[in-house]
């Protein structure tokens, strides 16, 4: 499945671009996309999913078929949770059972007795993503704070903190590592919770150059 000249593969920012390389995850926003496959709001609903390309015997449907959501494709998971994406619930499970689970010790403070809903938990995250219009919320850190799998800005660059040090990020992969030592503090991309659920040992996939 591939995104073709579409306006559907989603860099860091959450931004909706034309590219025509493959994505190796898919993602969910609503309908996004009108009758002649323009893109007109940059979402339609809170919960926005990350999903296999394949899963089991669904048949995927033609990229901006009408009448069907509007699908997103990205590099890998760490730019999906950069843009404000998590585990869709039903192809990913396990996969969302535990971002859930870290999320929730990372950022829910006391027990309350009542379990939270990933409702709960897409809505904060869309004030953490996304402003009125679609403008990247982003908030300032210290570069030495950020544990892996968080993605930044650097000089209008997004880059992956990753096992390996700091990696510059494109649409087909991760590039050299970078050395970003003197640089004190940067605008962080990823969602300052889901920051902290990977500080709490949630780890999101990478692209293979990221291994490199």
């Amino acid at each position: 499945m591939t995104s073709g000249t579409l306006q559907n593969r989603v860099d860091p920012w959450g931004r909706l671009c034309a590219k025509p390389s493959r994505g190796a995850l898919m993602g969910n926003r609503g309908i996004l996309h009108d009758d002649e496959n323009r893109i007109v709001r940059p979402w339609a609903h809170k919960a926005w999913v990350t999903c296999l390309l394949e899963f089991k015997s669904i048949k995927r449907a033609t990229p901006f078929s009408l009448g069907n959501y509007s699908e997103l494709f990205f590099v890998d998971e760490a730019t999906a949770f950069a843009a404000g994406h998590r585990p869709c619930s039903y192809c990913q499970r396990e996969r969302y059972l535990k971002f859930k689970e870290a999320w929730v010790l990372a950022n829910v403070a006391e027990k309350t007795g009542a379990p939270t809903s990933i409702t709960d938990v897409d809505r904060l995250l869309h004030a953490e993503r996304a402003r009125k219009g679609g403008a990247k919320v982003t908030f300032d850190a210290a570069l030495s704070s950020l544990p892996v799998g968080v993605m930044f800005e650097h000089q209008d660059s997004a880059y992956l903190v990753s096992p390996r040090g700091f990696l510059p990020w494109s649409f087909s992969g991760y590039g050299e590592r970078t050395d970003l030592t003197a640089v004190a503090t940067v605008a962080v991309l990823t969602p300052r919770s889901v920051v902290q659920a990977f500080a709490h040992g949630f780890e999101p996939k990478f692209h293979s150059s990221a291994n490199a």
